[in-house]
């Protein structure tokens, strides 16, 4: 987020102000009313050189901005986790969250370049004017804080440029459970220094809905592709002098063939490059079932990415996804003991997409001087993230596995010094071609 500037005359609220530190935080250096702060961003130190700075690629949008006023103390309302309700944080005042008439739709992808946006690469950053204290915020998200009074600030939108989110997966619990799944995370962690089990508090947490396109796709492959059947014979071999037999392995390959289709429910892609898209994808599964219709309140008090992966290369992410499976549904067709596939052409019929927001806490902890991100599932608890490694147990299990390993050669040199026949070598029965057409779904 880049620092906010501050106008010079900005209407205050009309309602009480709660009591205590601001929420945002202490107020970073930016444009003051009255002036630039003294070696702030909104200025030159003072008696330096006044230096430029080079135009940005896109010039930031004014966007409009939604802040929650609380009813009851005239605060601020935040989604409460674990609930359809916004919640103020200082008088416990609540406000249901009503979806009204707002369903989740699938959009057909044929319709895709229809659809009212801009491409990411245009898009600037949005500039929130907050209702509240009058402070405009620069920032990439679609959701954020006011940095100077703490407000949530949601975007509109239909204001965004972007498509707007069908769907949004609330968060379950709060920023004092993470502690908790990290704790369960550090004790369960193999090959970690004995002292990462010490730590159960996370440094820092930032409650952030990540964007994610799913899929709907009716599949359609022809394949070709060999079936091995096994078969075994007895081989002769001289051991010091002494004649020996041994079993061996071999595998007869066959031609195969056939069709299999299936349909792939809610494929999902990450639509954010701002965090590793596999510890994304390891922190499935995502309970879709309970999404919401999306309403920005559920954003309130929370921070919302923006998607900078279009539907486009989503799909193709998908499609490659979905190619793993339909290559195991060719193996399985093919049958026989082992498989080889090798072409598939697939059609893609009946594609349908949409923009999911799902719920991750990105927090860090301190060990060993550093610190260390790890991303929670806000609905589940699955953690995912950096942690260290002691090279001491390293070590001893590479010792352990050596040992074992010596034992297993071992055995089987005993094994195969006692077997003792004439020589002779049995073959198999040959296998016609094999074509398939079974269908999996």
């Amino acid at each position: 987020m880049s620092n906010p500037n501050y106008p010079h005359h900005g209407p205050m609220p009309s309602g009480p102000m709660p009591s205590g530190p601001v929420p945002g935080g202490p107020m970073p250096g930016g444009t003051l009313p009255g002036g630039p702060m003294p070696g702030g961003p909104g200025g030159p130190m003072p008696g330096g050189p006044t230096q430029s700075s080079p135009p940005p690629a896109f010039a930031p949008e004014n966007t409009a901005a939604t802040t929650y006023p609380c009813g009851g103390c005239g605060a601020r309302l935040e989604f409460a986790p674990g609930s359809t309700s916004m919640q103020c944080p200082y008088c416990g005042y609540r406000q249901e969250i009503t979806a009204g008439d707002r369903q989740i739709h699938e959009i057909a992808f044929a319709d895709l370049t229809n659809l009212a946006r801009k491409p990411v690469a245009t898009i600037g950053q949005y500039v929130f004017k907050c209702q509240r204290c009058g402070a405009t915020t620069e920032t990439n998200e679609t959701a954020s804080l006011c940095q100077f009074c703490g407000a949530p600030l949601v975007i509109d939108a239909n204001a965004s440029g972007q498509l707007v989110p069908e769907g949004v997966l609330p968060f379950q619990f709060g920023k004092g459970e993470v502690s908790t799944h990290l704790k369960k995370w550090t004790n369960s962690r193999w090959f970690a220094p004995n002292a990462l089990k010490k730590v159960g508090t996370a440094e820092s947490t930032k409650a952030t809905y990540i964007p994610h396109w799913t899929y709907d796709v009716q599949t359609d492959t022809v394949y070709s592709g060999q079936r091995g059947e096994h078969y075994w014979v007895t081989e002769t071999y001289y051991d010091n002098g002494q004649r020996k037999t041994r079993q061996v392995r071999r595998t007869r390959w066959y031609p195969a063939g056939g069709r299999v289709d299936r349909f792939f429910d809610d494929v999902l892609v990450p639509g954010s490059t701002q965090l590793p898209p596999k510890e994304l994808d390891r922190l499935a599964p995502w309970p879709l079932e309970q999404a919401e219709p999306y309403q920005p309140q559920f954003l309130a008090g929370h921070f919302a990415l923006r998607y900078d992966i279009e539907a486009e290369t989503g799909f193709e992410e998908a499609k490659r996804r979905m190619a793993t499976v339909i290559e195991d549904d060719c193996r399985h067709d093919i049958g026989g003991d082992e498989q080889r596939v090798q072409s598939m052409n697939t059609q893609h019929r009946d594609v349908t997409f949409k923009l999911m927001l799902l719920p991750v806490w990105v927090a860090t902890y301190v060990y060993g001087g550093k610190n260390w991100r790890i991303l929670v599932n806000g609905r589940t608890g699955e953690v995912q993230g950096e942690r260290p490694y002691s090279k001491v147990k390293i070590a001893i299990a590479a010792v352990i596995a050596l040992i074992v390993l010596a034992a297993i050669v071992y055995f089987v040199a005993i094994r195969g010094h006692s077997t003792g026949s004439s020589h002779s070598v049995s073959t198999s029965h040959s296998t016609s071609h094999h074509t398939t057409s079974t269908h999996h779904r």
